[in-house]
């Protein structure tokens, strides 16, 4: 796969904001373990390489076990995650496939019985945002740095 542009390079000042949100959520109080795994569940649904490598990469740093990582994908079937977890992962789905229930009450209220209305929105924004970034990634065809390698 080739890169397309680097948007960072082509509009340093538009890409600006989406990095400024990035960093504002990392800070927002939401469990940094929570965060990692949204992100990393949307980006699977959203098929981004680039996301994914990044996302579990940082994961693991801050100490996520693999089991859990491995499994993210067939959480429901899984014990490996908490009842805020599963709200979260619930909502992230709900919200990154949009058009498949445009957000179905029994999702929002499962959220609603494990996150406060602050954090519910901390928490959508934080969907958002990584759903944002899934498709300036795709849509570029950022590489990560495997693919840069030519490793397997």
């Amino acid at each position: 796969m080739e890169a397309r542009l680097n948007p960072y390079q082509v509009a340093p000042k538009t890409m600006q904001p989406m990095m400024e949100m990035a960093e504002r959520l990392a800070a927002d109080g939401l469990e940094h373990s929570l965060h990692e795994l949204v992100k990393i569940r949307a980006s699977q649904i959203n098929g981004c390489a680039f996301c994914l490598h990044m996302h579990a990469s940082d994961a693991r740093e801050h100490g996520e076990r693999e089991e859990r990582i491995y499994l993210l994908s067939a959480w429901r079937e899984s014990r490996m995650f908490t009842p805020r977890e599963r709200a979260a992962l619930a909502w992230t789905e709900a919200l990154t496939l949009i058009t498949q229930g445009h957000a179905p009450d029994e999702v929002y209220a499962e959220v609603a019985r494990e996150f406060s209305p602050e954090e519910i929105v901390k928490l959508t924004l934080a969907i958002t945002t990584i759903n944002a970034w899934n498709r300036v990634a795709i849509g570029f065809r950022t590489v990560h740095p495997h693919d840069r390698a030519g490793e397997r």
